[in-house]
């Protein structure tokens, strides 16, 4: 007997009967009622974000959420609908006016990049192609391969590289990290655990690395100690010397030297270790070389500065964001390895519940093998519509401009009498302090706190601060597509203005008897 054709638009006899006697709610979807109003709304939507950016320096750098406005997140959750437009309008009067400031073209701290409106664009369009990027075939999988493989073929990296896209910096140098780890220590740690390995791993960076390392090896199992500081030189970067020195003691310890993290850009003062020399050491001494490229690894794709990173790509693994000078939207980081089976060899397994197919979804590349999330958003899709729109060379030209840019902020700074360099400026980070000279050290971080707070505050620029050698300095990073000389030359006066009026405030202060 033939099979009966099925009529999609008749009910199944004893549906409805069913429906009752199970007592099921009427049906629900988070889908909207009405399609055509849902489309004149995100119209809106996208306009009012185009007019946001397109206005971005009218607007102060950042400002402080009124209390009246902020008390309205302590709210509890809501129990029934509100309608979109509502929401929509909420957003806009009370999200959207109280920005970090890093899409600000005078927002120069903790090295952010600007963002585009073509990335929010890519985020919206990933959000509504809703794909989890653990794997399989489907386009989503295409897209993210591609542009690991154009990051490994942007800083040099040889076509053995495998690589994973992840959040952001942290977790790319944890990934590298974790490899190396399991390189390194003698054992199957993944099957054994650290516990089994023979004689305790150092790593070795430089006093300059980002405290993301502490927590990896942290994380690890390794502890903070197997992490070594090697005393950096007057320019912030790893003494080679030192380096060797470090790793003869520790031998003679009992331990067992592994990994040597160099920086590609250090956090503090942008300053790039001797990546050439330390690729040698590492090689001589049979280590593992991890780079840091989180700040600086994309020089390599800058025509007037790449030369600053030769020997990026003799890495065993490298960290970069393209959430930096690439300007992608948060977050989206890179770990690469050269070695591309080291890195699956760190995290892949087959549970019987993602097992492949010939055909189908499940018959793709499951990408989850190469890093610890089994669900992973869409982060490619703006790196890649950024690239396709701008082209490589385009931001090569960019992070040349921020490096020129600093330097002509240094200049500035050099030849103003109140104001002093803290380090030299090597790329786009510039240190430098207010000093009206004849304070202590305590006096001078405080005088320069407050400017810095004050800057924040009126909603000129936002910088931040840090410590070098014991003295506290003002930091600018110049990672913003949108910055122009002249906001360098407003910055500069005003941070003289301001310290002017603060250094006369507390003098007066001091001369009245406070």
């Amino acid at each position: 007997m033939g099979a009966v054709a099925l009529d999609p638009r008749r009910p199944i006899r004893g549906l409805t009967d069913m429906r009752d006697e199970l007592h099921l709610p009427p049906r629900e979807t988070l889908d909207p009622a009405d399609w055509f109003a849902v489309e004149r709304l995100a119209g809106r939507v996208v306009a009012d974000a185009v007019r946001h950016l397109k206005g971005i320096r009218d607007r102060p750098v950042w400002q402080e959420m009124p209390p009246g406005v902020a008390d309205g997140f302590t709210a509890p959750p809501p129990r029934h609908p509100t309608p979109l437009a509502d929401v929509v309008r909420e957003v806009q009067e009370t999200v959207m006016p109280y920005p970090m400031g890093n899409v600000h073209p005078r927002f120069w701290a903790w090295f952010m990049g600007a963002g585009s409106l073509t990335g929010a664009l890519a985020d919206f369009l990933a959000a509504v192609l809703g794909s989890n990027l653990g794997g399989g075939n489907h386009a989503a999988v295409h897209v993210d391969r591609q542009v690991v493989a154009w990051l490994r073929d942007m800083v040099g990296m040889p076509a053995t590289a495998s690589g994973t896209l992840v959040e952001g910096g942290s977790a790319a140098n944890l990934i590298g990290l974790t490899v190396a780890r399991n390189a390194m220590a003698g054992i199957d740690v993944r099957e054994h655990g650290v516990g089994a390995i023979a004689r305790p791993l150092r790593f070795y960076g430089s006093d300059q690395v980002h405290s993301c390392h502490r927590k990896a090896v942290e994380a690890l199992g390794l502890g903070n100690l197997a992490l070594r500081r090697v005393p950096s030189d007057a320019g912030f970067r790893l003494d080679p010397d030192a380096l060797r020195a470090a790793i003869a003691e520790d031998r003679a310890r009992g331990l067992r030297p592994a990994c040597v993290i160099a920086n590609a850009g250090a956090v503090n003062t942008g300053a790039i270790d001797d990546l050439e020399t330390l690729a040698d050491i590492a090689a001589a001494e049979g280590l593992w070389l991890h780079v840091d490229g989180c700040i600086g690894a994309l020089l390599a794709i800058a025509p007037r500065n790449a030369h600053r990173v030769a020997g990026l790509a003799r890495a065993d693994s490298l960290a970069l964001d393209p959430h930096k000078w690439l300007h992608a939207p948060f977050g989206v980081g890179c770990a690469l390895i050269r070695d591309g089976r080291l890195l699956r060899q760190s995290y892949a397994t087959t549970p019987e519940y993602l097992q492949p197919a010939p055909r189908g979804v499940a018959s793709g590349p499951w990408l989850h093998e190469s890093g610890p999330e089994t669900t992973r958003p869409f982060r490619a899709l703006k790196v890649w519509m950024m690239l396709r729109e701008h082209g490589v060379e385009r931001f090569g030209r960019l992070i040349d401009q921020n490096i020129e840019q600093a330097r002509y902020l240094a200049h500035r700074i050099e030849a103003h009498p109140r104001l002093a360099l803290a380090a030299a400026q090597e790329i786009n980070i510039v240190c430098f302090r207010y000093d009206p000279g004849g304070l202590d050290e305590p006096a001078r971080k405080a005088l320069n706190v407050e400017i810095m707070l004050r800057l924040q505050e009126k909603g000129t620029a936002v910088i931040s601060d840090t410590t070098l050698r014991g003295a506290h300095s003002l930091r600018v990073a110049i990672c913003n597509h949108r910055t122009r000389i002249t906001d360098l030359d407003l910055f500069v006066s005003e941070v003289v203005r301001i310290g002017d009026a603060v250094w006369t405030e507390t003098s007066t202060r001091c001369t009245d008897g406070e």
